[in-house]
């Protein structure tokens, strides 16, 4: 019987696909043909259900099989399907947006069709620490009542009103209404900015590891994506220096406040530096900024954006990380020029969000309830954070590696035993035993090293998480 090639570089769930995708072809499975019931397959390959789940899908994707709730799948043709099924793989491989990594696209898959699974992976909240009560009093006490129809590209305007004076309050930065673009999450404002500011070839860097190198968008755009390492301080400035004499930057993606994922703050004296040499050199610079508030010690440091004379950079938020990530509520602080450029471009793709969850954002940022909130996330996220600490030094003593941070939500582990996280193979071996993690190199990382988010496992479950995670890298029961 076939068996999949374990070794890593090859995803199992795609040479399934292409294994049966030749058969198929080749006459062996003929119109109307049952493929084997995804369990049983399963079972006989000794992998994860939801990795037959993935290539069957695959196969339906390209319109080689139909799939039957109740009835399984079979061989497109016949009665069952057209007799000439598109060829859908040869647009899949022609699109100019590429997908996510396989590593990211078999998390979620893991996430979706797994239950009891551990999530370190998810880079979010859990819904314990959502600001639920307060949603469902402002709803209950003063119901929307105001228009349904199109809205102003930017965005709801009292929102953004309201916006501008939470930055200054709480972060120092001077913006107003017309310099703020409302987009659906932190991701929309970086895909408009290198769709609408940039052009294939640009040179760019890019902190690595860093959030931003896991996302593709980089890549899709054409744009020359240049390393600028990371270390327990941060970037340092004179890797910019010498980036830009050699490629002549057009703009630097930097993460300074609790960076993902290493947790990093970029002192003063760099904060300096880099600035100073971003006005020399006439560097524009893109600041993503999603845990400034999650400051354990109710003392964010600032983003770089409050000490932005010259309106260089473009700040990015959202509410994302600080109240709940399905309110899809983000911004973008920058020159007016370039908020109505963008607003432009995204009028184009969606005529602008939903005016609801906006309405709902401005009265959940000016009422004294966020207090309670930032004052309540900021304590338990410590507390987590706590509880993954010991669960690491006790369960996998001498085995890793991490620097706490000071806020945030993630965790930056290095792997000193044997193995590495890294590899699929390892990473399908953690989901078949219940807990997701996100490998480093998605990040860009080169040393055995992974990401585990301590916001978003529920109550209870950090250090049974860490006990398989143990299991899987260390061959602990």
């Amino acid at each position: 019987m076939w068996q999949p090639d374990r070794r890593p570089g090859r995803p199992v769930y795609r040479q399934i696909a292409e294994r049966f995708e030749r058969l198929i072809r080749q006459g062996e499975l003929t119109a109307g043909s049952m493929l084997p019931a995804e369990r049983k397959l399963a079972s006989e390959l000794g992998v994860n259900r939801s990795t037959v789940i993935q290539a069957y899908e695959e196969l339906r994707a390209s319109g080689l099989v139909v799939r039957t709730v109740g009835s399984g799948t079979r061989v497109a043709g016949g009665s069952a399907s057209p007799l000439h099924p598109a060829d859908w793989r040869t647009y899949l491989d022609a699109g100019t947006m590429l997908p996510n990594s396989d590593a990211m696209r078999r998390i979620r898959t893991g996430l979706r069709k797994e239950a009891g699974l551990v999530d370190f992976a998810s880079g979010e909240l859990s819904e314990a620490l959502f600001p639920s009560e307060t949603i469902r009093d402002i709803f209950a006490g003063q119901p929307y009542d105001g228009p349904l129809g199109y809205d102003d590209p930017q965005g709801y305007g009292p929102f953004r009103e309201a916006l501008a004076a939470f930055l200054s309050h709480r972060l120092r930065i001077a913006t107003s209404a017309s310099s703020l673009l409302i987009t659906s999450g932190s991701q929309q404002s970086l895909f408009l900015i290198m769709q609408c500011l940039l052009r294939k070839g640009d040179a760019v860097a890019v902190e690595t590891p860093s959030y931003c190198f896991s996302l593709p968008l980089l890549q899709s755009a054409g744009l020359r994506v240049l390393p600028l390492p990371v270390g327990r301080e941060g970037i340092d400035p004179d890797d910019v220096e010498r980036l830009h004499q050699k490629h002549r930057l057009k703009m630097l993606f930097l993460n300074p406040n609790f960076q993902n994922p290493t947790g990093s703050v970029l002192p003063a004296e760099r904060r300096a530096r880099l600035l100073a040499i971003a006005e020399e050199r006439g560097i524009p610079i893109v600041e993503d900024d999603p845990f400034s508030l999650t400051a354990f010690d109710g003392r964010p440091p600032l983003p770089l954006k409050a000490e932005d004379p010259s309106g260089r950079i473009l700040y990015v938020g959202s509410l994302s990380k600080i109240a709940a990530s399905g309110l899809r509520v983000g911004w973008l602080a920058g020159p007016q020029e370039i908020v109505s450029r963008l607003a432009d471009a995204r009028q184009q793709m969606d005529f602008g969000m939903s005016v609801i969850p906006q309405w709902l954002a401005a009265k959940l940022i000016e009422g004294e309830a966020f207090d309670r909130q930032i004052g309540r996330l900021r304590r338990q996220l410590s507390e987590r954070l706590d509880e993954l600490r010991a669960s690491l030094d006790f369960h996998l003593p001498g085995l890793v590696s991490f620097t706490p941070p000071d806020g945030g939500l993630n965790l930056w582990v290095k792997w000193l035993g044997e193995g590495d996280p890294r590899l699929m193979r390892t990473l399908e071996r953690a989901l078949s035993a219940g807990v997701a993690y996100v490998p480093g190199q998605v990040f860009g990382a080169e040393e055995a090293s992974m990401r585990l988010c301590y916001a978003r496992p529920e109550a209870g479950q950090i250090e049974p998480g860490i006990v398989r995670l143990k299991g899987v890298l260390a061959g602990g029961e």
